[in-house]
């Protein structure tokens, strides 16, 4: 095994521990909202090129459900936390106990429900990133969107310009009983963040 195949083995396991740390937080945090045991599948966590987040979430024309955040501070850069319209209603009805009643549309209800949900996992997959790196991370105020997945990337972009070329993607299972429902999470931080993540995590890109 070469030196450089150690070298980004080390820098996936430190990104796995951070979603592993992030997930744990969120199901504690999500299980005091709802009032009820809620827990989070180990994370599958991996990096891939700005170009394939819509191929990953089936394409991009697919109609998905994002939820977006701007993330502030030392790293700047973008959030989507995106799911199909069909794991939206399935996380409504399991999770936070809302009765679905329109399968196409969604209400303000679960709307406002999906909106804290992606709040409250925002916040602890940065705040984990923000602890290991001792870097001031914070996210904006999230936006909701229900549209082609190029759509909403291309809305990201058109907000906040040049977007990083590489993407954190880190699979999320919330599991309730026998219930389990899926979504991504993608971090893309701005060209200049993910050195300076790596860097305050001691493993700095100049091997890359």
């Amino acid at each position: 095994m070469d030196l450089f195949k150690n070298f980004e083995e080390f820098k996936m396991d430190v990104l796995k521990e951070v979603g592993n740390i992030g997930a744990g937080n969120a199901a504690t945090a999500l299980s005091r909202l709802l009032d009820k045991p809620i827990d989070m599948a180990v994370p599958k966590v991996q990096m891939l090129p700005f170009e394939a987040i819509a191929e990953r979430v089936g394409g991009a024309e697919k109609v998905v459900l994002a939820v977006f955040f701007r993330v502030e501070g030392d790293t700047p850069g973008n959030l989507f936390f995106i799911l199909s319209p069909e794991a939206a209603k399935k996380l409504l009805h399991r999770l936070a106990g809302i009765q679905v009643e329109d399968e196409d549309q969604f209400s303000e209800m679960e709307w406002s429900a999906l909106s804290e949900i992606g709040n409250i996992l925002a916040g602890s997959y940065i705040s984990s990133l923000a602890d290991f790196t001792s870097l001031a991370m914070t996210p904006t105020v999230p936006a909701l969107a229900l549209d082609m997945a190029g759509a909403i990337l291309g809305y990201g972009l058109l907000q906040f310009g040049e977007m990083g070329d590489s993407a954190l993607l880190i699979d999320t299972t919330f599991i309730e009983g026998q219930h389990e429902v899926e979504g991504q999470f993608f971090l893309i931080p701005d060209p200049e963040s993910f050195a300076k993540i790596f860097a305050a995590l001691g493993v700095p890109l100049q091997d890359d």
